[in-house]
């Protein structure tokens, strides 16, 4: 494929154009993104979009978007394009001749004789955009403006004209500042090179952002511009403009693109996208190292970090970044599944902690040692046994057939609701739960022994040798030949999900081999598809396979039959566990199949879910991080780990 390379025809084309999206971020938490010709579809879309510490470390869009106009004798022509109800306006696409995301994403414009570049990167460790001009080609003096579109908002949110907004600007060196509420930073708009800044502060009304819109989301706001820059640009020139949340030296500008350029991966081939949408993903704060779930509006959680982080780090043999992330996350963990019951409050997402056990597998899996493993965490390890073991946490406890019961909705990863309703029940005996905690046992029994800690593994033996015969009596059917969802005082549930696959891929496993080949089989057969397995299958009279429409229509597809890639992973590592060599060339063929997402909405990246539907579209998040993670740890299971 051509990567992530697009020409007129597919710009100017507005339906395709506003459909590829970009995504760029920083290490200290900054984002940008957009569509491909720069027209915002969606509340989350910003030049500049920031965590605000005053705001809880929120991310707030402080620069909406940034207009350019080409003024050749007196004649404006304006390269801006943002969508208004029933219209676009201005339409600066048309001007649009080519984009190019690599080094960095490029526009190349063209207006008569005037061919116009424009690059934009955000600085690697500070909260600032850059953007530069380059005059490729000129047949008379020209001049360029700059025009501001401000929303000083929580991206969750939407703005409108107030009274109360601060509309006034102040001067600095090449530039101005302007803060448009109180406990918001100052931002710092700034040229390379001198430039007038003229004051004409106004409001644009009702900017509307048509994935809201399709989203049954409001979809309306009004922007603040304060005013333009304007200054006169010559053929072979380059200008920088900055925007941050504190000042630059003007002279320091256009060298510190030129710096952060040199830093950039280039995306020319399937896994170098994957390295560099990998990457994207890692924020430092005062609170060290963590992984944000996707882009552009989730945060972070500890089920998806502790699930993403070997495919982001040990698979890119960065065993550095692993262990600031999962010393971190693992404190936090065990701090709330505590034995007081307030700090939990009753619903903790009860496999989290046993999410922890296959990490640190995964991490041993990669080279590191296992005595040590056990000497550092062997106390937090108990404890988090225990806990389970006695029911401190109130959402599960243990029986004594060794099963674990969830006693509250909501509290498995397949846990969306409407209207505070859980959508899908999952009580009583929950299939990956179990398989969690038999792998979780099995695993702290092998370190055990191999410290002769005979307390422990005298504790636990009897536990895990009950808890496989039950398990087996709980979940198969010899019948059916695969393993039902759940069981609770009522019934079984016999729908056809990926959560059984849990019992297959995990390093410990209840299942015989025929009995793992029999649920790879049925997997196979209903959920697989090009871009992951579904989460129900389609003969299920339950089944829904597409995702469009309001919150609460979207909510009901998410786990009956939505498409989730990060599933893949876990189906290719069963897969390949069992049958070897021998299963390499179709996990080969379904991974390759992968390489199209780089192209169809998050440009470079992989969304967080997919219809169940042919021919499987994107939704939601634009570049999901345990969807990239996954598929990175695919392509590298056919190698030896780098850190080995």
């Amino acid at each position: 494929m051509d990567y992530l390379k697009f020409d007129k025809a597919q710009l100017v084309n507005t339906e395709y154009s506003l459909k590829k999206e970009y995504i760029r971020t920083n290490r200290a938490g900054s984002f940008a993104s957009s569509t491909i010709i720069n027209c915002n579809t969606r509340k989350y879309h910003g030049l500049l979009i920031c965590p605000i510490d005053n705001f809880g470390g929120d991310n707030h869009v402080l620069l909406s978007s940034l207009d350019e106009t080409i003024i050749q004798h007196d004649a404006p022509f304006n390269l801006g394009i943002h969508k208004f109800p029933g219209e676009y306006s201005p339409k600066g696409n048309k001007y649009v001749r080519e984009y190019i995301m690599d080094p960095t994403p490029t526009i190349i414009y063209r207006v008569g004789g005037v061919i116009l570049r424009k690059e934009f990167l955000l600085v690697e460790k500070e909260q600032r955009v850059l953007v530069r001009y380059t005059l490729l080609e000129a047949n008379s003096p020209t001049t360029i403006r700059l025009q501001p579109f401000l929303a000083f908002r929580n991206i969750h949110s939407l703005t409108k004209a107030n009274m109360d907004a601060n509309t006034r600007s102040e001067n600095v060196d090449n530039g101005v500042k302007i803060r448009l509420y109180q406990d918001f930073p100052y931002l710092y708009m700034q040229t390379s090179v001198e430039s007038e800044f003229v004051h004409v502060p106004d409001w644009y009304y009702n900017v509307e952002y048509k994935e809201e819109k399709k989203r049954g989301y409001d979809c309306h706001e009004d922007l603040f511009v304060p005013g333009y820059f304007e200054m006169n640009i010559k053929k072979g020139e380059s200008i920088v403009f900055s925007a941050g949340t504190k000042e630059i030296s003007p002279d320091a500008i256009s060298k510190q693109f030129a710096s952060e350029l040199k830093k950039r991966v280039i995306r020319d081939s399937f896994e170098n996208c994957l390295e560099n949408s990998a990457v994207q993903f890692f924020s430092k704060n005062g609170q060290g190292t963590g992984i944000i779930n996707g882009f552009p509006w989730f945060s972070t959680s500890e089920r998806n970090t502790y699930l993403s982080l070997p495919g982001l780090t040990l698979a890119r043999g960065d065993e550095k970044t692993f262990l600031e992330v999962f010393t971190n996350v693992f404190k936090r963990v065990c701090n709330r599944f505590s034995k007081d019951p307030a700090v939990n409050g009753g619903r903790f997402s009860v496999d989290v902690p046993l999410w922890s056990f296959w990490t640190m597998q995964k991490y041993i899996e990669a080279g590191a040692d296992r005595k040590e493993i056990w000497k550092k965490y062997s106390k937090k390890i108990k404890e988090i046994l225990q806990s389970y073991k006695h029911g401190s946490n109130l959402a599960i406890k243990m029986h004594d057939n060794g099963l674990l019961w969830i006693m509250e909705q909501g509290v498995t990863w397949m846990n969306v609701r409407n209207h505070g309703v859980y959508l899908n029940r999952r009580m009583g005996y929950v299939v990956e739960i179990n398989a969690l905690w038999y792998n979780a046992l099995c695993f702290a029994l092998e370190m055990a022994e191999e410290a002769n800690d005979k307390d422990f593994t005298a504790e636990w033996s009897e536990v895990k040798k009950n808890l496989k015969e039950s398990f087996i009596d709980t979940f198969w059917d010899e019948n059916k030949t695969y393993l039902s969802d759940y069981a609770d005082d009522t019934h079984k549930s016999w729908a056809v999900r990926p959560n059984q696959l849990f019992a297959v891929s995990l390093p410990h496993s209840c299942l015989s081999d025929d009995q793992k080949k029999a649920v790879l089989d049925m997997i196979k057969k209903e959920l697989l598809t090009s871009r992951g397995l579904r989460t129900l299958s389609p003969n299920s009279h339950e089944y829904i396979g597409v995702i469009r429409g309001s919150e609460e229509i979207r909510n009901m597809a998410f786990h009956y039959g939505s498409v989730y890639p990060w599933l893949f992973g876990h189906f290719a590592e069963a897969y390949l566990k069992l049958y070897k060599l021998g299963g390499e060339g179709t996990i080969r063929r379904w991974l390759i199949e992968f390489e199209d997402c780089l192209n169809e909405r998050g440009l470079g990246t992989i969304s967080e879910i997919y219809d169940g539907n042919p021919p499987h579209l994107p939704n939601e998040a634009t570049s999901y991080a345990l969807s990239v993670a996954e598929i990175i740890r695919v392509s590298k299971m056919f190698n030896q780990s780098p850190l080995k």
